[in-house]
């Protein structure tokens, strides 16, 4: 007989739920390595654990979106207009190292900048972060070779960043760690990681989330205040927080979040907000004055007219669509058959927000790759959306290359820009739908065909409605009592694709 000692730890979680068992494209897709995992798998026996394996699937892409960037780390970022659009590898990065005056030595927010930018228009935590790049890039050399190390230092910087991001999403569903593979092999995540300071938000929206997940509401609220002092999106989040919790009373909870994102925010901004008003408030400002931009469908609409609307115009027109989305989104919350869960409301926010803006830059898919992961972890529709977004991005670098070559018209001409356009808002579009029809149709949801309630959700997981309106508020009453099988929401432990007629109907 063996002694306790001999007999090895069997450290496996049997419900955890592997998409190669339920999800006909992951299992397609595993047989590149091998095929789906067995039943008899046993996960956490030995170093690879889910979590490390997600982590380093996401630098090994990260480091790839790095290696598509030589040709412009060579040569392209420095020599010839048109060469970094061309070979798809542009970045804010290594131009505004000088353009914004960290090659001088200036301090962000309190020192006016010369040219036509008067101070840096990105939010403060934003700035530290470049900031302290700058701190970590040599002064010595050419400003080329300064430039190039100042991109390093930040790839170095955002890759840590997108490390958290994956192990986040990947911890946040505790039952569905391989899910963060998804973040981890997004190919537009890789591409566009390096182009902007997009990251740093995403990573503490991505800790929030997680946070969250696990009852720790006040931590959520700092981490989410954080991320809004580094970009304004993650902001959104706390209107799907407060109609969930609204749906289910947990009116405490939402008020530690709030709070914990007010003070964290203010921490961060009061100082600059008060010694350096001028500089603080140029994001702001930037943000209202902004015209049309790339990336927009009001950029088609003015391209294709000949009296193209205003400024001010665009801003009021796209608020008021932004907030009909957001009145939408509510109505959804509160009426559904079965509260939503925390990620689908809050992917559907932050996409209302895309869509509706007067620009979309291409590192703005970021914002809502891990969302989209949480919200609907199906291969095949986030490879639908994700090979819109790659679309997308060589349209606009193509587009630009046009506009920029000169007589030689080298890429893509306005017309094709406008398609490519097309293509990224309908698949954003078609994700959306796909996310709204899951909640609608509360078996159709993937997580819940698995036996789950909201595991992004935390304190909201399982928990009772208080409030809700529409039909959902006036279950229907039956003359007769039923005494058959009652249908309950989910089944516990994992559904097989091949198994079921319903898993086939969910894609």
């Amino acid at each position: 007989m063996s002694s306790a000692e001999s007999t090895p730890t069997r450290v496996h979680e049997p419900d955890l739920v592997r998409p190669t068992r339920y999800d006909k494209v992951a299992a397609a897709g595993s047989e590149l390595i091998g095929g789906p995992l067995g039943r008899r798998a046993l996960l956490g026996t030995s170093w690879w654990t889910p979590v490390r394996v997600v982590a380093l699937v996401a630098i090994g892409m990260f480091a790839l979106g790095m290696i598509q960037k030589v040709p412009c780390y060579d040569s392209g970022w420095f020599f010839g207009a048109s060469t970094q659009y061309t070979h798809a590898c542009y970045s804010d990065i290594p131009h505004l190292y000088q353009g914004r005056g960290f090659a001088d030595g200036l301090v962000p927010y309190f020192d006016k900048l010369p040219g036509d930018m008067d101070y840096l228009e990105y939010p403060v935590l934003t700035g530290v972060f470049m900031e302290v790049a700058a701190w970590l890039t040599p002064g010595s050399g050419s400003i080329q070779h300064q430039e190039q190390w100042y991109w390093m230092v930040n790839a170095g910087m955002l890759m840590i960043c997108a490390a958290v991001i994956a192990v986040c999403v990947t911890r946040t569903h505790a039952r569905r760690p391989w899910d963060g593979l998804l973040v981890a092999l997004a190919p537009a995540f890789a591409l566009t990681a390096t182009i902007n300071w997009d990251l740093l938000a995403v990573a503490l929206t991505a800790a929030a989330m997680m946070m969250w997940s696990r009852g720790r509401t006040l931590a959520f609220g700092v981490l989410l205040g954080l991320a809004t002092a580094a970009k304004l999106y993650p902001v959104f989040l706390l209107g799907p927080l407060f109609l969930l919790c609204w749906r289910a009373g947990k009116w405490r909870d939402l008020g530690k979040a709030v709070g914990g994102a007010a003070v964290a925010w203010a921490v961060v901004n009061l100082p600059v907000m008060l010694f350096a008003f001028e500089g603080w408030s140029k994001f702001y400002r930037f943000s209202q004055e902004r015209g049309v931009d790339f990336g927009s469908f009001w950029l088609i609409l003015a391209q294709n007219s000949s009296d193209p609307l205003t400024t001010d115009s665009v801003n009021t027109l796209a608020t008021s669509l932004v907030v009909l989305c957001f009145v939408g989104i509510a109505w959804l919350a509160l009426t559904a058959p079965r509260r939503p869960r925390f990620a689908q409301l809050a992917f559907l926010v932050v996409a209302a927000f895309i869509l509706t803006n007067k620009v979309y830059s291409p590192q703005y898919v970021l914002w809502l790759v891990p969302l989209a992961v949480l919200a609907r972890p199906k291969w095949r529709d986030f490879l639908i959306w994700q090979a819109c977004e790659v679309a997308y991005f060589l349209g606009i670098w193509m587009y630009l290359a046009y506009t920029t070559s000169g007589d030689a018209h080298k890429g893509l001409p306005t017309d094709g820009y406008h398609w490519a356009i097309g293509v990224h808002l309908l698949g954003t579009f078609y994700l959306c739908g796909v996310v709204v029809r899951d909640i609608l149709m509360p078996e159709r949801d993937v997580v819940r065909q698995a036996g789950d309630d909201d595991p992004s959700g935390g304190v909201l997981d399982r928990a009772e409605d208080v409030f809700v309106l529409g039909a959902a508020a006036h279950p229907p009453r039956h003359a007769t009592s039923f005494e058959g099988p009652q249908v309950e929401w989910g089944q516990q432990g994992e559904v097989e694709w091949g198994s079921r007629e319903a898993v086939d109907g969910s894609q």
